[in-house]
């Protein structure tokens, strides 16, 4: 399963050609402000993320901020979606890669059926470790691996040791599905989750006018604002809409598509992957603002974009944006609003076109010169650098 992909200088260039890489501006901004993706030149395959249980389909995917109960600084945290058969919004496990040992192991396995989250549990790329060391992952379960029997869902409070302590649920949660964006202050944090489930039928409701599955323009993103007592499971304190109006809809192949990635940027400001749309949003005064700002600022849209979804920001200041309908991942200038790069990362053949379908999850290195993501059609975690 496992396999070992290296580029050498002159392959990595010329996979960023085919991409479309485009550098913008003028040589000295270029110099200044130098794509992150020019520097990626290897990728290699660090683990398999199934667990004994069999779980596949890897989501999320997040770096350990604090050793704590079974985890380690700078493990690397990856959900699974899937169960052994293979059906989508079933997956119960979290596997932690330490990439010091080289060594995977289970950290945790959520019982699939929990009446205090509706619908049962099938985690999703909703995930993130606090510096209290509590994580919190999403649930958007099915019973049939379709949004036919779709539940509400819920988020999934789990301890530094693997243990199941609460689930937070209400009329604003509803398929949590993006990853997790965290402003973490120790003792109150802000979490930013995008929910993709309100109202989304089964995927043969289709729309007459374009033969696809029906779009609900209802999606959201959710800012929670917790208290973090010491030795105690975070609590929400407020419960804040900072985005609504997004398109959301079923997929036979996918499940649900909707907005998935979130990264916090400079000044307060919240970046938002709007997968329908195929564009990059801005919500400002994400931290503080008390009303929605709707679909917020169009940051661009198209050219090297295909689907995006999960995102992360570059120590530099640019998203890195992994597309779902292609093996590339897009490195986006927000201030200017400008897409400068993109790297071919998945080049599985056995999709059309390459990789499609297979990235889902991605972060940060804990050096911040690299990335960490998932390949779900080998049900394994890449690292970039």
């Amino acid at each position: 399963m496992a396999h070992l992909v290296t580029c050498t200088p002159t392959r990595a260039l010329g996979a960023l050609a085919v991409a479309g890489l485009a550098l913008l501006g003028q040589p000295a901004r270029a110099q200044e402000n130098r794509a992150f993706l020019e520097t990626v030149r290897k990728h290699t395959t660090l683990t398999t993320t199934v667990p004994d249980n069999g779980d596949q389909n890897p989501y999320a995917i997040v770096v350990a901020p604090v050793s704590i109960g079974k985890i380690r600084q700078d493990d690397v945290l990856i959900d699974n979606f899937n169960d052994l058969s293979n059906l989508q919004g079933t997956g119960t496990t979290i596997v932690d890669y330490n990439p010091t040992t080289r060594q995977t192991t289970l950290f945790a396995h959520v019982p699939r059926h929990q009446p205090a989250c509706p619908g049962g549990v099938g985690l999703s790329t909703a995930m993130t470790m606090l510096k209290s060391g509590w994580v919190i992952v999403g649930s958007t379960p099915s019973n049939d691996g379709t949004t036919r029997t779709k539940g509400d869902g819920c988020l999934l409070v789990i301890s530094p040791t693997g243990e199941l302590v609460a689930s937070w649920t209400g009329p604003d949660i509803n398929g949590p599905w993006g990853n997790i964006a965290t402003v973490d202050q120790g003792a109150t944090a802000s979490l930013f989750i995008s929910m993709a489930g309100f109202d989304v039928p089964a995927p043969d409701v289709h729309d007459p006018a374009t033969g696809q599955s029906v779009t609900i323009a209802k999606a959201t993103v959710l800012r929670l604002d917790l208290a973090i007592a010491e030795g105690r499971p975070p609590v929400i304190v407020k419960r804040t809409v900072v985005a609504n109006g997004f398109g959301q809809r079923a997929d036979k192949d996918v499940f649900m598509i909707g907005p998935t990635g979130l990264a916090m940027g400079a000044n307060d400001m919240l970046y938002v992957s709007d997968a329908l749309e195929n564009r990059i949003v801005a919500i400002p005064e994400a931290t503080t603002r008390t009303t929605s700002a709707g679909t917020g600022r169009e940051i661009t849209r198209d050219g090297l974009i295909a689907r995006p979804l999960a995102m992360v920001m570059t120590p530099g200041g640019h998203l890195l944006v992994c597309n779902s309908k292609n093996g590339k991942v897009v490195e986006i200038d927000p201030v200017a609003a400008k897409q400068i790069a993109a790297q071919w990362i998945d080049t599985d053949q056995a999709q059309s076109p390459p990789g499609s379908g297979d990235l889902f999850g991605i972060a940060l290195t804990p050096d911040g010169k690299g990335f960490y993501y998932v390949e779900d059609d080998m049900n394994t975690v890449m690292e970039a650098r």
